[in-house]
């Protein structure tokens, strides 16, 4: 019997499979950065967000690609480049060492139709954010992407690991609104309110990752003092100013 018409996507995979199935997925597959290398370094590039224009090194000159289509010119933009590369040495990885991971971003415009542009993402002081950020299966990623409940239970878990909710204000009436569990499906291993535990999968602080971080802080530092003809200074700055990060 061939099949006229479908009901929603989401509506038929639960249906098949439990939103606690789900999160019993993400709980023990997800990677967690440390509370304490967030407070060591909060946001990692600060001169970078979603849709940013690229510039060639040291901020000197636009970076350009050309449509192999109709031979136009375009100034390349940022995609998720530096979140994926922050959240890795957060988690003091290398990107050849974690092949099928995606970074998902946690708080963020919610669209499961990618129609909306995500401010959130946009916004320097959020987008290489480490709180804002797990590392998950790639496969995984579309659940954090089309499920509302699941996003909400991410948000819940990374709020009280730490301490910390998006103030964007795109999102006031999200960040306010209580998270219910669904149908007992928040993972036993997150914590429920703050500094309560630790959830399976986080990664704790080493002293590898303690030098990553020293060496980006250095980094903008250096580029703050000796900024680039295109260096977004004033924007990096309220960012640092933003996360209480002194120069």
């Amino acid at each position: 019997m061939a099949i006229k018409e479908v009901d929603d996507g989401l509506d038929a995979l639960r249906r098949e499979i439990g939103v606690a199935e789900i999160m019993s997925l993400i709980e023990r597959t997800a990677r967690w950065v440390d509370p304490e290398t967030f407070r060591l370094l909060p946001v990692w590039f600060p001169e970078h967000a979603r849709r940013q224009p690229f510039y060639k090194g040291g901020w000197s000159e636009p970076q350009l690609n050309r449509s192999r289509s109709n031979g136009s010119v375009v100034h390349k933009v940022e995609g998720n480049v530096y979140a994926n590369q922050a959240l890795t040495l957060a988690l003091g990885l290398r990107k050849a060492n974690r092949p099928n991971w995606s970074c998902c971003h946690i708080w963020g415009v919610d669209d499961g139709t990618y129609q909306k542009s995500n401010a959130v993402v946009q916004d320097r002081r959020f987008y290489s954010c480490v709180a804002n950020m797990v590392l998950l299966p790639t496969p995984l990623k579309a659940f954090t992407d089309t499920m509302p409940e699941v996003k909400a239970m991410l948000r819940r878990c990374a709020a009280n690991l730490y301490g910390w909710k998006c103030d964007h204000e795109i999102l006031t009436a999200v960040v306010n609104q209580p998270v219910i569990p669904v149908a007992d499906a928040y993972p036993d291993s997150w914590p429920t309110q703050p500094d309560e535990k630790l959830p399976m999968g986080l990664v704790a602080l080493t002293p590898a990752i303690r030098k990553s971080a020293e060496q980006r802080l250095a980094a903008i530092h250096k580029e703050v003092a000796n900024p680039g003809a295109h260096y977004p200074l004033e924007n990096v700055l309220a960012v640092l100013r933003y996360w209480k990060i002194d120069l």
